[in-house]
């Protein structure tokens, strides 16, 4: 049998990443280079293994928790199948359903949710100093259970999504473009347009465009920010993105023009958010419970909105950009113009000429979602990785 390993091992082996292991996933930008590549490459031996019919279960039992304090679809069904992957169970935590409802605190909860736990995905995006952290709070609280004795294991944190960053969509994101373009070495001087683009909803989060610049900047790429006056993104995360880009050798840069950010772009990612203030006086709203500011917020924000309609990924937009082929990114769902709504982010054209890269772009998610538990659990992954693969456990039997 051709080993389908031992390439993956092979890159594994010139990197070090020892510090994920019993970590946690908060920001991407918390992480080392190396970390990263570790996680791309683990992913990968993942999916290569599973494609070949291998089982990667490496948990005979065990439970996988989900707290989703947003909805979602691709993202909760991606980690229930990582963790399926890896041999862990999946309970959903329905905080309506649970004491959380009657008062009970972060500690008690963290707690008692992970007595047999090996991880938590938790997606708390909503509002602004808040979703970080929680997840914080969260870790704080199981790594005192388990000093106490309490919990027999620390379960590992994965954020899938916060206030902040949304490092398994991003992560996601830039291994479809390391795919795309043949190679992460491939990507110095490409440049990628993260876009506002106009949406007839108001308060999407800020964690997907700031993710994006947070995490592409790392690979020597020209990373344009593109918003109408008045949507700007966290300034700590901007600078975030300047540092990255000085030390790979790329660039990042702002401007109120979809169109020059779409010129010559190899990568374009147009997508809507929320005003990095009026996420903050919402917050601030939600916390002295105003009901009306709150209301009299989504009518002026919608009504801002309504003046950018022409923020739009439009074939005429797609045609400035390099070659007239860029690679079109959206995290999902998108607003598309007369289909989902009249008037949107992507014009439906442009939306169905990419409807298969958007697909495996999402494709990625559950195995980036898997290898970042991987590393967290496992300490020696390359041998674990081979040992896999020799044990040669179907994944699907069938005579």
């Amino acid at each position: 049998m051709a080993q389908i390993t031992q390439s993956f091992i092979d890159r594994l082996n010139k990197l070090d990443f020892s510090r994920m292991y019993e970590g946690d996933f908060f920001l991407t930008w918390e992480k080392t280079d190396d970390e990263l590549k570790a996680v791309f490459t683990i992913a990968d031996a993942l999916r290569a293994m599973r494609e070949n019919n291998i089982s990667t279960k490496i948990f005979d039992s065990g439970l996988g928790i989900s707290l989703f304090r947003d909805n979602s679809t691709r993202t909760r069904f991606s980690f229930a199948s990582a963790c399926n992957l890896l041999g862990l169970e999946v309970q959903d935590l329905d905080e309506g359903k649970s004491q959380i409802a009657h008062g009970e605190t972060v500690r008690e909860t963290a707690n008692m949710i992970s007595f047999m736990a090996d991880v938590i995905g938790i997606r708390d995006d909503m509002y602004i100093g808040k979703g970080n952290k929680y997840m914080h709070d969260v870790v704080n609280a199981v790594t005192q259970g388990h000093r106490d004795g309490v919990l027999e294991q620390k379960p590992t944190l994965v954020n899938l999504q916060c206030d902040i960053d949304h490092p398994t969509q991003c992560m996601a994101d830039m291994l479809h473009v390391i795919h795309e373009f043949g190679g992460a070495e491939n990507l110095k001087g490409k440049k990628i347009a993260m876009t506002w683009a106009y949406s007839p909803s108001y308060g999407k989060p800020l964690s997907v465009p700031q993710g994006v610049i947070g995490l592409m900047t790392r690979f020597g790429m020209d990373v344009v920010l593109a918003h109408p006056e008045g949507y700007e993104v966290m300034p700590e995360v901007e600078e975030v993105a300047r540092k990255n880009a000085a030390k790979s050798g790329g660039s990042f840069s702002k401007t109120n023009s979809m169109a020059e950010a779409f010129r010559d772009a190899d990568i374009v990612y147009p997508k809507s958010w929320a005003p990095f203030a009026a996420m903050e006086k919402r917050t601030n709203l939600y916390g002295e419970g105003d009901t009306d500011g709150i209301k009299a917020l989504e009518k002026e924000l919608l009504a801002q909105n309504a003046e950018h309609k022409d923020w739009c990924c439009t074939e005429e937009m797609m045609a400035a950009t390099r070659g007239g082929k860029a690679l079109y990114l959206h995290c999902l769902p998108a607003d598309i113009n007369d289909i989902s709504c009249k008037d949107g982010e992507v014009a439906a054209s442009v939306f169905d000429r990419y409807r298969t890269p958007l697909y495996k772009q999402a494709s990625f998610k559950p195995y980036i979602i898997a290898a970042m538990i991987f590393l967290a659990k496992v300490k020696d992954p390359q041998a674990t990785l081979k040992a896999l693969e020799e044990r040669g456990t179907a994944r699907f039997f069938q005579k």
